[in-house]
């Protein structure tokens, strides 16, 4: 059976549109099929230090993986894309940041995986990009949807502003405001 699912991809090193070009081609290779990604969003690093600003985009999937599969294929996309995992790394610039954020109406708390993920309505720069593609969606726990929680953080001056980015190369072509559909 296909799930949807939602991920938030986000990069601040390099090619930063390339990195997140290059980790939605990777999903297929896993049996993962990208429904709708987001336009890109601009956004500033947080954490310590100075660091180069985000690109930020969400995007929708369907996959017969479970939710812990699902994780493991993005965390090995992350690593084949360059990026190091580890404590004394949580905060740094990174070339790529996938992160599993809904799995269809699942609320989920294991070791390493909790669904949806446990800081997403904290974040603008995750919501805001959401809610292009998946405003109706219905935020598991919360009985309110993408939209609602998106538009509380808004007006937060992290959400930044959407970046117009050319994925003509990509092969979802490129978005509209709703995001673009496979």
């Amino acid at each position: 059976m296909n799930e949807r699912a939602a991920i938030a991809l986000g990069a601040n090193l390099g090619d930063r549109a390339g990195t997140i070009r290059a980790a939605l081609d990777l999903l297929a290779p896993e049996g993962i099929q990208v429904e709708r990604v987001s336009e890109l969003v601009v956004t500033r690093a947080i954490g310590p230090g100075e660091q180069p600003d985000y690109l930020n985009a969400a995007a929708t999937l369907r996959t017969a993986l479970s939710p812990r599969q699902l994780l493991d294929a993005l965390l090995n996309i992350e690593r084949e894309l360059g990026r190091v995992r580890d404590e004394r790394t949580r905060w740094t610039p990174r070339t790529i940041d996938l992160d599993l954020l809904l799995y269809a109406d699942r609320l989920l708390t294991e070791p390493g995986l909790v669904v949806p993920h446990p800081r997403m309505l904290e974040r603008a720069f995750v919501l805001v990009p959401l809610a292009m593609i998946a405003p109706e969606w219905i935020v598991p726990g919360t009985g309110q949807s993408v939209a609602v929680h998106a538009a509380r953080l808004a007006a937060s001056t992290d959400h930044g502003a959407p970046l117009q980015t050319d994925w003509s190369q990509h092969a979802l072509g490129e978005p509209n405001h709703g995001g673009k559909q496979t």
